[in-house]
């Protein structure tokens, strides 16, 4: 009987053996990484993603420069109709996303570990999250958690959900709207497109690329040329938001300078900006992922916590901690009807800025999310997506409950120049830091701050746009993120240089546009990420067996 049982031990290791070999042949791929690259001029780069990507860029640089009233006119007439007749496939899909990815936290995948059982981090936890921040919206928040809730508050623009405008319900509901827009939506999101990059990365063994994460849905065709058109669409995506961003953001930093020195917000002082953050992201870009993004992550987290506690401590604290407060509260309260698309007596504001804002984190979502897989090796599905969800989101609640908070207590209190509300979005940051002790210091830190943000931006998206280009290599020749970098800035240049205003204004409505077909792409992302980690799971339930029946033999 011994005999026997030990037979039968075997014929069952036997049986887990051929049910382990069945399930890994399911994620087992004939693509070799680089295969379609070719070189040239010491470059590595995908065939025809690179060349195709690089194309339609020029083109409608071009055609911008050359025609920037007429580009931003017909753009501009996509954008609003993406917003205005798909308002509720984006709503629907934002919230999908939050879900799902709150979903991964409790469910029994949450323990799969990116890279694998023996896989550990790459970077501290502290760096970890200040890099996933930097990249994901620390710029937008030096101005929006200060100009959105007085918007909010003055009817600047609509208010939601139609309260009254300078009223305290429009006061409360203007923090809670803010924090909507910059919460649990925008980083279930990056969520989804970030976790899945990774896990089929680092635990299936495939390029670091977009198209990766549709092998489950496509299989071999995902090499193909649907591959090509998923990464060449996050490709241009990518490289407009880049620049859109970067060339608003030389505007904003020139009218700081000018409202702070007294320097001319000329053209020229635009230019100069974007020439500075440009070289600044080239040394950073040499200098690697250590000494460069995660450098600067790391001192951008220093200004703003060094920032925020000055604010705090200068400005009125108790009350600031209360608006911290009510920050948690309103957007608790009116998540849900904010999230709704049914029935809103609002629509025009929510089209203006809800709508607005899924489709533009949507068409952001390639970068940030890349990036925060390439950094997130060795961490399990439930802590990366609690760092990627709920702890920026914590965070944001109380950067926006200090900086929106003074906002309207000066806006509502009838103090300094928010007292009338806003005039131009990009010194409002700096005309509620005036009313502040040492203003000149804290408003010349926001400066430095905003730059060097722009200055990580530049650099990890360079990063993200070199490894999709380059067919999903992470070790591809630095020329290439030198050339990318430079050319975030040369675009971000020709533009404001050559159509100014209009031109800049056409590429943010092209990268809004760009939102509603990769929103479709995100769907299908987080069916394709399930699948992948469900048999994940299934490979990890197995081997356990194995172990059993090992260890009892």
């Amino acid at each position: 009987m011994t005999s026997n049982g030990g037979d039968s031990k075997t014929v069952g290791q036997q049986s887990l053996d051929q049910d382990m070999q069945q399930l890994e042949q399911i994620y087992e791929t004939d693509f070799e990484l680089g295969q379609d690259n070719v070189k040239v001029w010491g470059l590595d780069i995908h065939n025809p993603v690179f060349f195709v990507s690089a194309s339609l860029i020029l083109v409608f640089v071009v055609t911008a420069v050359i025609a920037p009233v007429a580009s931003n006119g017909a753009l501009s007439a996509v954008k609003n109709w993406v917003i205005n007749f798909f308002d509720w496939f984006f709503m629907a899909s934002a919230n999908i996303f939050v879900l799902f990815a709150l979903a991964l936290v409790v469910l029994p995948m949450g323990k799969i570990r990116l890279g694998g059982e023996q896989a550990r981090p790459d970077f501290s936890t502290v760096s970890w999250l200040a890099m996933l921040f930097a990249a994901g919206m620390g710029i937008g928040l030096m101005f929006w958690s200060v100009a959105e809730p007085v918007a909010y508050y003055t009817n600047w623009a609509g208010t939601p959900l139609g309260v009254a405008a300078n009223s305290p319900e429009a006061a409360h509901m203007a923090m809670g709207a803010t924090m909507f827009h910059w919460g649990l939506h925008p980083w279930g999101i990056y969520a989804v497109v970030g976790l899945s990059l990774a896990f089929f990365s680092y635990n299936k063994g495939m390029p670091l690329t977009i198209r990766s994460a549709f092998y489950p849905l496509l299989g071999e065709r995902c090499w193909g040329w649907m591959g090509h058109v998923i990464d060449t669409v996050a490709v241009v995506a990518t490289i407009f938001g880049l620049a859109t961003s970067l060339g608003f953001g030389a505007k904003q930093a020139a009218s700081g300078m000018h409202f702070l020195f007294d320097v001319e917000n000329s053209i020229t002082t635009q230019l100069i900006i974007i020439a500075g953050v440009t070289s600044v992201a080239l040394i950073s870009v040499l200098r690697g992922l250590d000494g460069g993004v995660k450098l600067l992550s790391n001192i951008n987290m220093l200004i703003a916590a060094a920032l925020l506690l000055f604010l705090i401590l200068a400005g009125p604290t108790l009350k600031l901690f209360s608006w911290m407060g009510v920050t948690l509260v309103s957007y608790a309260e009116n998540i849900f009807q904010l999230s709704s698309w049914v029935g809103r007596e609002d629509s025009q504001w929510m089209h203006s800025w809800t709508v607005f804002y899924w489709a533009w984190w949507i068409s952001w979502s390639p970068f940030v999310g890349m990036f925060i897989a390439r950094v997130s090796k060795g961490r399990t599905v439930r802590e990366f997506v609690i760092a990627v969800l709920l702890i920026p989101t914590l965070i944001t609640t109380v950067w926006m409950g200090a900086f929106g908070g003074s906002a309207l207590e000066q806006a509502s209190n009838g103090v300094g120049s928010l007292a009338n509300g806003i005039s131009e979005v990009s010194l409002t940051l700096f005309h509620m830091l005036e009313n502040l002790p040492m203003a000149s210091i804290t408003s010349f830190l926001g400066i430095i701050l905003v730059l060097v943000f722009f200055v990580t931006s530049s650099d990890s998206g360079s990063l993200v746009v070199d490894s999709i280009t380059a067919g999903g290599k992470t070790n591809a020749p630095v020329a290439q993120r030198i050339f990318w970098a430079v050319m975030e800035g040369v675009i971000a240049a020709a533009l404001l240089f050559g159509g100014g205003k209009e031109a800049l204004a056409a590429l943010q409505a092209g990268a809004i546009s760009v939102g509603l077909p990769f929103a479709l792409v995100l769907l299908l992302m987080c069916v394709s990420l399930f699948k992948g980690l469900r048999h994940e799971q299934q490979l990890l339930s197995l081997q356990q067996e194995l172990d059993g029946v090992a260890e009892q033999r």
